[in-house]
């Protein structure tokens, strides 16, 4: 026998198909009054409907429907903006901060440099916070009026778009963290949820690193898949 809640999820289901990706629902008490269920049942509807990716619920905000997924390979470093492009979603740069500061003495010996420009920002697909990227690299890299005209999101593209200084590899970490502070607040999920990070070091051609990063993902909204060889022994 079917339960309240999982009739209530099919309701919800042939809501969110008549939605947009990254659509508001309405709250929770106009959703339980429209379905005609209670709130209990409703909570426990959409719990199901989060755990199979179909809405995100973000505290304070809302829920939504799921944006559309994200998805590339590893063996080739793309911004977030041609990941996007390639699965047909527009994505655009949200809250950004750019800082002018001293190196710490970490970023003064990687990146050869005694100031550094720090840039965050938050990447919205659809409206909807998906991602959150720091980069730092060392002051003059990147020239101001650059920064202030061109970018939108991607210091890949800047520097790709430049030509100079000439890419060509990137080593990075992948470690699943939870979300803290400034982080969730700009992602607008809860501290203590969990997020893919990845920790990037840029370098040139002539194996000058000139980028340290750090980006923070959304599960759901980006999938990485990598091909690996049989190993022969």
């Amino acid at each position: 026998m079917i339960k309240p809640y999982q009739r209530t999820a099919l309701a919800l289901e042939e809501l969110l198909d008549r939605s947009q990706p990254g659509e508001v629902l309405p709250s929770e008490p106009k959703l339980a009054e429209q379905l005609g269920v209670s709130r209990a049942t409703l909570r426990e509807a959409m719990r199901a409907l989060e755990d199979r990716g179909r809405i995100v619920r973000r505290q304070g905000v809302g829920t939504y429907v799921r944006p559309t997924i994200i998805e590339a390979g590893l063996e080739e470093l793309v911004s977030i903006e041609s990941m996007a492009a390639s699965v047909g979603l527009d994505v655009e740069m949200g809250d950004s901060e750019i800082h002018r500061r001293n190196a710490n003495p970490d970023e003064a010996e990687l990146l050869g440099v005694d100031k550094v420009v720090e840039i965050r920002r938050v990447i919205l697909a659809e409206g909807v916070p998906v991602a959150y990227l720091v980069d730092t690299i060392g002051e003059g890299l990147i020239q101001e009026a650059v920064l202030s005209r061109e970018f939108h999101g991607s210091v890949l593209d800047v520097l790709l778009k430049g030509g100079e200084p000439e890419l060509e590899y990137s080593t990075s970490e992948i470690s699943a963290v939870s979300a803290e502070g400034r982080v969730a607040d700009r992602l607008r999920v809860s501290e203590g949820s969990v997020l893919l990070q990845f920790e990037a070091s840029l370098f040139t051609k002539d194996g000058e690193l000139v980028d340290l990063s750090q980006s923070y993902f959304l599960p759901g909204t980006f999938k990485f898949h990598v091909v690996r060889r049989v190993g022969r022994r």
